[in-house]
């Protein structure tokens, strides 16, 4: 995922409250996105503009989750303290273990 500007209006309400970061957490994988935010340092009277980045967020990056069924997702951080963004994707994978094989028993 490519990190899209952070809003001017959501930049200033942040440096004002004393956030360092901002982070987006994208989640997909089955039809359905799911965003969790996050604001370093966390304030509870931070709810609005919470709602804020959420309502931008989703406007902005319009993250769809369509897929397989295969947990992905992709995180943003926005580093407001020393004027950077990073992004980074994860994703979930099946891995099997051992297996074994026996001669089927069929109860009497």
């Amino acid at each position: 995922m490519n990190s899209k500007p952070l809003s001017k209006q959501i930049y200033t309400k942040a440096k004002e409250l004393g956030v360092e970061q901002i982070i987006l957490r994208f989640s997909g994988g089955n039809d359905e996105g799911f965003l969790d935010i996050e604001t370093a340092p966390w304030n509870a009277g931070f709810s609005d503009l919470h709602n804020e980045i959420e309502e931008w967020a989703w406007e902005t990056y319009s993250y769809s989750g369509a897929g397989d069924g295969t947990d992905y997702g992709d995180d943003v951080i926005y580093d407001l303290k020393n004027g950077k963004v990073s992004t980074s994707e994860w994703y979930t994978s099946t891995s099997e273990g051992d297996s074994t094989e026996r001669n089927l028993q069929i109860e009497a």
